[in-house]
């Protein structure tokens, strides 16, 4: 029998889809209408005043609903308590695989999808190509600056600490009926959830899925957490770098 707990997938693929559709629209109108914006700029903004809040209204919602007031503790149910350095160390090795990955998958992913996605952006501005450096570059030198700024502290801190609270805590333990399905399930739908990212779902599932499997095994999120910061830490020096150089 199901836990009073349990949310439930479908409710959980409505849940999020709806959340990131509502977004992603937002973000392809806005971005649209302002073309004096770096596109990865208005991504951020609207990701810290749109995106993320939904997210964590949703768990301090379901942990007022469960415990009878506001907190993360939905996001932290069955969790166990680990050690720091065995959290970093097993993190640094799924970097390793997530880099591993990054010359393997995500080259052969990108071949696949070329036609579709270059289809796809000849419909858009080209600010939403976001491999255009030379786009961004073209924007006066306080604003690059402070899309830079703006994309390490969204793209290393608040969305990855916002998303594994949400889809490695929150989803996780509230679908755990699925047992040892359900850390597949979370990753499946973590990666389709990035609508405004839609040729990376392939290299995404690589990625996530080993740490969210150990996550789930070890019951602490902060594997995954650790994990994901420094994969996003990576990728966004190595973007901050090719603008300001």
């Amino acid at each position: 029998m199901k836990s009073a707990t349990q949310i439930g997938l479908k409710k959980t693929i409505a849940m999020v889809f709806v959340i990131t559709g509502i977004f992603t629209t937002l973000y392809l109108i806005i971005g649209t209408l302002l073309p004096q914006l770096p596109t990865i700029l208005i991504f951020c903004i609207l990701g810290g005043l749109f995106l993320l809040p939904a997210e964590w209204f949703l768990m301090l919602r379901q942990s007022k609903k469960n415990y009878g007031r506001y907190s993360i503790k939905v996001a932290l149910t069955g969790q166990e308590k680990q050690s720091i350095q065995h959290i970093f160390f097993i993190a640094f090795v799924l970097f390793g695989i997530a880099g591993i990955f990054s010359f393997t998958i995500q080259p052969l992913e990108n071949a696949l999808l070329l036609t579709f996605r270059e289809k796809l952006l000849l419909f858009l501005p080209i600010g939403f190509d976001w491999s255009n450096i030379e786009y961004i570059k073209s924007f006066p030198k306080n604003i690059i600056l402070a899309t830079c700024a703006v994309y390490f502290i969204f793209n290393v801190f608040a969305g990855p600490i916002t998303e594994e609270f949400f889809f490695r805590g929150y989803l996780t333990a509230h679908n755990n009926e699925y047992e040892k399905w359900t850390p597949v399930i979370i990753t499946i739908i973590f990666s389709l959830y990035h609508f405004w990212l839609p040729f990376h779902n392939i290299f995404r599932i690589f990625v996530f899925l080993p740490m969210a499997y150990i996550s789930y095994r070890k019951k602490n999120i902060y594997f995954c957490m650790v994990s994901h910061i420094l994969c996003n830490l990576f990728s966004t020096i190595s973007f901050i770098i090719a603008i300001v150089n």
